[in-house]
């Protein structure tokens, strides 16, 4: 938590990268490409003080080079906390992935 006694914003950022990330890889040939977070934003809706959050993944778009993701992160009742979306880049093994 952070001093406040709330789930810190940057572990929501970190689940929402996490299964961004995860599921780009399910969508790629491991063994020619690789996936890599380019930018990715979050809006903190509620805080959550106890219990559990669930993060949802859906595609917003799905190219061949790019995905982008929007996960929503929800309290244990079933209420949103954060909204995020995540942009992947989809690159070839042996290519320098984008700068961040």
């Amino acid at each position: 938590p952070q001093p406040f006694g709330l789930l810190h914003g940057g572990a929501s950022v970190v689940l929402a990268e996490s299964l961004g990330s995860m599921a780009s890889y399910l969508l790629v040939d491991p063994g020619t490409h690789f996936c890599v977070g380019i930018e990715v934003n979050a809006n903190h809706l509620r805080g959550v003080r106890t219990g559990r959050v669930t993060g949802v993944v859906r595609p917003v778009h799905i190219g061949r080079t790019t995905h982008v993701w929007d996960i929503r992160i929800s309290n244990d009742e079933g209420k949103l906390s954060c909204i995020s979306r995540l942009t992947v880049a989809v690159v070839p093994h042996g290519q320098e992935p984008p700068a961040r």
